[in-house]
């Protein structure tokens, strides 16, 4: 399977990366578009508006419709609302399948780092000490990341299989593979 597009007659226009909280997707996707000189939208950044308000899906869907029928472009994060509509599109689905010991350490020191420097991660949201302890993982991004971890080893990679044919999958299980990807584009 090629690695990189100058291992096969297609061109990788539309890259999609997803993985675990943590594990560096939207790292990869901004270097991967800075490098492609093309457009980047992180999904996080969009669905969370001023006081972690979700953006109405209707509106959602729309936003990465509008986006996606762009001829080139990156795109990161895990949004099962809106996969039928990356995964339609994209040539190339990136997942990125680090240990989860590296993922966690990752999203500990990230987490902690952004509370304590109080940092603006998207459209005025900062993260909060009362997340970061809450029990609900759809709150403490560090509790999301450890429960959801599993699904992007097997489980969201087979349905991207399933489902997306077209695209050419590519795990990257390591961080010289997500490297040594970087590298191979453009």
């Amino acid at each position: 399977m090629p690695t990189s597009p100058s291992d096969s007659d297609n061109r990788w226009d539309r890259i999609v990366v997803q993985g675990a909280s943590g594990s560096g997707k939207t790292t990869l996707a901004a270097a991967l578009a800075a490098k492609l000189a093309v457009p980047h939208l992180e999904l996080d950044g969009l669905f969370h508006q001023p006081d972690w308000t979700p953006l109405e899906l209707d509106k959602f869907r729309s936003a990465v419709e509008e986006f996606t029928a762009r001829a080139q472009w990156v795109l990161d994060g895990n949004y099962s609302h809106v996969r039928d509509i990356v995964w339609a599109k994209a040539d190339v689905i990136a997942f990125i399948d680090l240990p989860k010991s590296v993922v966690m350490g990752r999203i500990v020191r990230r987490t902690l780092r952004r509370l304590f420097r109080r940092e603006e991660m998207w459209n005025g949201n900062r993260e909060s000490f009362r997340n970061v302890i809450s029990l609900d993982a759809t709150k403490n991004i560090i509790l999301w990341s450890w429960t959801t971890h599993a699904k992007y080893h097997e489980q969201v990679p087979g349905e991207a299989r399933a489902q997306a044919d077209h695209a050419q999958i590519i795990i990257l299980r390591t961080t010289r593979e997500v490297e040594d990807f970087l590298h191979s584009i453009g």
